[in-house]
């Protein structure tokens, strides 16, 4: 995203995601309860939670962190892939957060964090089993997610951010295509998107984006995945040895071949191609794995 504004990177993935998104609809097996509010940030703060339209009881649940640059993105942008999801099974919830830059680090974080607190007091409402619930985030969405989760299995680190995290069950993730060296990117790689998030930095924030540093064996157990064409796919090796080194049960996989070019970044969000289902197949059974 080197070189790219925010302007241009809202009209050019927005682009993009309405022609991926052109003629799909919602499912006749899915039902989809929209735009409930689950914080104090108006739009920003709407979530949709989807589940197979036979359901009777609590489902396992896929909470989805969507991606964007950390600048873009909405829930109708994940819709059609979150309600792919539910089809699999699981009830999903599809949510908005604020977006830089005009909410700053760790606005974002905290949106997340008011999802799982919403969840906790309103599961019975939307056929979430609060025992079996799983995280998904790709792209920016996945380094969120990845940061979310060293908060949630890491209360040293959780304090160190500030962050009071509810007593929640994560049992497993899906990390998709995406960046997990905060610290790395802040601080080397100079990402114009990423800086219009972090804002400002300093030696405290960049300690606090030094996530892999606060990693440990309690990280949930997690599928990583990339693509031969991802142009974030270098870091997804070093993720699941960091994973493995810690103890924590991982799998890698890398999707697509030299003659596929279009099996890219965050292509699983894509149901036109087979690689997608084949990926998505293979994340939920990744977590039904998992299921207690």
């Amino acid at each position: 995203m080197r070189g790219k504004s925010v302007q241009e990177i809202r009209r050019e993935f927005g682009e993009s995601d309405r022609k991926r998104d052109e003629g799909l609809g919602t499912p006749p097996d899915v039902v989809r309860c929209d735009n409930i509010s689950y914080g104090p940030f108006g739009e920003w703060n709407l979530l949709d939670i989807y589940y197979p339209k036979d359901t009777k009881e609590p489902r396992p649940a896929i909470v989805s962190v969507h991606g964007g640059a950390w600048v873009y993105g909405t829930k109708e942008v994940y819709q059609f892939y979150c309600m792919s999801l539910a089809r699999r099974g699981f009830t999903v919830v599809n949510f908005n957060y604020r977006l830089a830059p005009e909410n700053k680090y760790p606005a974002a974080l905290e949106d997340i964090n008011q999802v799982f607190s919403f969840l906790k007091e309103r599961a019975c409402d939307y056929y979430v089993d609060m025992e079996n619930l799983f995280v998904v985030g790709d792209s920016a969405g996945a380094q969120l997610a990845s940061q979310y989760l060293t908060m949630y299995s890491a209360p040293d680190y959780a304090a160190i951010m500030n962050f009071k995290i509810p007593d929640i069950k994560i049992k497993a993730a899906a990390l998709n295509c995406g960046l997990y060296d905060a610290r790395r990117c802040a601080e080397f790689d100079l990402d114009e998107p990423f800086l219009e998030y972090v804002g400002d930095l300093d030696s405290e924030k960049l300690d606090k984006l030094d996530v892999m540093h606060y990693m440990n064996g309690s990280f949930p157990p997690s599928f990583i995945m990339s693509s031969y064409y991802d142009f974030l796919l270098e870091n997804a090796k070093p993720m699941y040895e960091k994973l493995r080194s810690l103890g924590v049960e991982s799998e890698l996989k890398i999707y697509g071949s030299k003659d596929k070019e279009e099996i890219a970044h965050v292509f699983h969000l894509n149901s036109s191609f087979s690689e997608a289902d084949i990926c998505n197949d293979d994340e939920c059974r990744f977590f039904k794995k998992h299921i207690v």
